[in-house]
C-alpha cells in the first residue's frame, strides 16, 4: 500500500524522524487556513500518487495569504499523469543548503535490507545509478542484525554527504530503519533529505509502501487504505477479496500464484500482447473464486481476451478443471477464454475442459502458446 506524500511524513513523525511543519487540505480555506497555522512562505503541494508534480504545476510556494489562495484554487482539481487532484499539503518553506537521498527497502535476492544513500539527491535515484552509479552508497543489511550506529555513519561518509551534514543524516538513517523494520514497511524513502541552511537535516519528502501482509497488526492503517485511489476494477476486486491490479493492455490474467501471475504477464508482453491486470487467485481456483475473477476482469471494457493460466499442486488438475467449468457457467463472460493448464492431473483436467470448448473457451498445452493465441484473440476484437 503506497501512501501518499503527506501520510508518509505522518508516519515518519510517528519514528521520531524530523519533517516539515504541515497540514491537509481539502479545500481553498483549509489551506490558507493551513498556510496561516505553518507560517509564511508557505509550500502548497498536490498529494497524488506520481512523480513530476512539480513540472506539472503542482508545488507552488505562496509568500502570502492571497499568493496561497490562489495556489490552492489551480492545483485543486488539476490533473497530473491522470491523477485528479483531491488534497494538498500546505508546509512551511525550507531554505535548503543541499539535497541528498536515502532509503530503505527489501533485496529479495540478497535476502536482506537494502539501504542507499546519495548525495546527489532531488532527482530520480534510477537516473543517478544510470549515470553515475558510484554517487550511490550502499549496504545489505542482515535483518537479524539490524543497523548499527557505525553502520550508518560508514553509510553517508561513503556517499560523499557535506561534513556538516554526516551527523545528523547518520541519526535521521538509524530512525528510518526504525521507521522501514518495526513500521513494517517495503520502502522508506526520502528524497531529497536536506540539509537546511541553518545546518538541520531533515525529510523534506516522504515516499512509504507498507507491506500488506503485516496489515493484522497496524488497525490504525484502516485510515491509510480509506483514502487509497482504486478505479473500479480494483475496488471490485478488493470486495471479493481477490490480489488484483489494473493495467492498461487488452489481454485479461488470471493465475494461481504471484509467481505465476508475474510469469504470465512477461510471456504475453513476450508474444506481442498487453496484459489488463495481474490478478493472483492464490492455490485453489474453486467455482467461487473462478466467478469472481472472471466477473472483475471481464468488466473492464479493454479486455478482449483473458487467459487463465493455472499450475496445479496440491490442488490437483481435475479439480481446478471444475472449478474453472462451474465458475464459467455462473457469470455471462464476452471476452473469448483461453486456458493453459499443468502440474498435478493435468491430463484429467484437460479432459475435463475439452469437453465444454468452443469458439469462446479454447485450450492450450503449454504456456507460450496460450498466451499467443490469447493476444491473438485480443488483436483481432480490437
Amino acid at each position: 500500500m503506497d501512501l501518499f506524500e503527506y501520510q508518509g511524513k505522518q508516519y515518519f513523525a510517528r519514528f521520531g524522524i524530523p519533517v516539515s511543519d504541515g497540514r491537509p487540505a481539502d479545500t481553498v480555506d483549509e489551506a490558507v487556513a493551513a498556510a496561516e497555522a505553518v507560517g509564511y512562505p508557505a509550500v502548497v503541494k498536490a498529494q497524488v500518487q506520481v512523480g513530476g508534480r512539480g513540472k506539472a504545476g503542482g508545488i507552488k510556494l505562496g509568500d502570502n495569504v492571497e499568493e496561497v489562495r490562489t495556489h490552492a484554487t489551480a492545483i485543486l482539481g488539476m490533473d497530473i499523469k491522470g491523477h485528479v487532484v483531491k488534497r494538498l499539503w500546505v508546509e512551511r518553506a525550507t531554505d535548503i543548503a543541499e539535497e541528498y537521498y536515502a532509503s530503505f527497502t527489501l533485496d529479495r535476492a540478497a535476502k536482506k535490507h537494502l539501504a542507499m544513500v546519495s548525495a546527489k539527491g532531488g532527482v530520480d535515484i534510477e537516473a543517478v545509478a544510470e549515470e553515475d552509479p558510484g554517487a550511490i552508497a550502499r549496504l545489505h543489511i542482515d535483518p537479524v542484525d539490524g543497523l548499527t550506529s557505525a553502520d550508518a555513519r560508514d553509510l553517508v561518509d561513503q556517499a560523499g554527504l557535506n561534513e556538516k551534514a554526516r551527523d545528523g543524516a547518520a541519526d535521521l538513517l538509524m530512525k528510518l530503519y526504525r521507521c522501514f523494520t518495526e513500521g513494517d514497511c517495503d520502502l522508506a524513502e526520502v528524497n531529497p533529505l536536506v540539509l537546511t541552511t541553518d545546518g538541520r537535516v531533515h525529510a523534506l519528502d516522504a515516499k512509504v509502501t507498507l507491506d500488506d501482509n503485516a496489515a493484522f497488526r497496524h488497525p490504525e492503517w484502516d485510515e491509510y487504505r480509506s483514502m487509497q485511489v482504486m478505479d473500479e476494477r480494483e475496488r471490485m476486486a478488493r470486495e471479493r477479496g481477490l490480489q488484483y491490479i489494473g493495467l492498461d493492455g487488452s489481454v485479461g490474467i488470471l493465475a494461481n500464484g504471484a509467481g505465476l501471475a508475474m510469469s504470465t504477464l512477461d510471456v504475453v508482453n513476450q508474444v506481442g500482447g498487453d496484459a489488463a491486470n495481474f490478478l493472483d487467485i492464490g492455490g485453489g481456483a474453486n467455482a467461487d473464486v473462478v466467478a469472481s475473477a472472471l466477473e472483475v476482469i471481464d468488466s473492464d471494457p479493454r479486455v478482449k481476451s483473458i487467459f487463465i493460466n493455472i499450475f496445479g499442486g496440491v490442488t490437483r488438475g481435475e479439480e481446478v478443471a471444475n472449478g474453472i467449468v462451474e465458475g464459467m457457467s455462473r457469470v455471462d463472460i464476452s471476452a473469448p477464454i483461453v486456458i493453459r493448464l499443468d502440474g498435478t492431473n493435468a491430463d484429467q483436467g484437460r479432459a475435463i475442459l475439452a469437453e465444454h470448448e468452443s469458439d469462446s473457451l479454447i485450450s492450450r498445452p503449454t504456456m507460450i502458446e496460450a498466451a499467443k493465441k490469447a493476444v491473438e484473440l485480443a488483436k483481432a476484437r480490437a
